[in-house]
């Protein structure tokens, strides 16, 4: 389970909005992808690591994991995305940052994963708008 990165109080939809130099943006998506096999992988150390190494990658990009579930073989996140980054090349980089550190982290994967490729090909994504509180209770439920 993610903890939000900033806890905010409830805002009207310009309150939202982000801000960048020319910019007022509110983009946000649920992603639900899933490990290899979709073998259910996400327990114990791995999902404390996987937690901790999510933060970091989206903190680095200027990504907001505004809800998150570690499912014991798949992922559902709501971020908020900078309009500068595509979808796909965040979850490319989400996923491969990812999968290398988990590798790097805890060397026995290799001998359930081999080759280094952690997470299945591909992912669910889907926009976010007025739904948000409903999203947000569906991951954490």
């Amino acid at each position: 389970m993610f903890k939000p990165i900033v806890k905010r109080k409830e805002k009207n939809m310009a309150q939202k909005a982000h801000s960048l130099s020319h910019t007022k943006w509110m983009c946000k998506y649920h992603i639900v992808f899933t490990p290899k096999y979709r073998r259910k992988i996400i327990y114990n150390q791995y999902r404390s690591s996987l937690g901790e190494i999510f933060h970091r990658l989206c903190s680095y990009k200027g990504v907001e994991i505004i809800e998150g579930h570690l499912m014991p073989d798949h992922v559902h996140m709501l971020v908020s995305i900078p309009p500068r980054i595509s979808v796909s090349s965040f979850m490319g980089y989400l996923k491969g940052k990812n999968a290398l550190m988990m590798f790097d982290k805890h060397a026995n994967l290799k001998y359930k994963f081999g080759n280094r490729h952690f997470w299945a090909e591909g992912y669910y994504v889907s926009t976010v708008g007025l739904n948000e509180a409903t999203i947000k209770k569906y991951i954490q439920d």
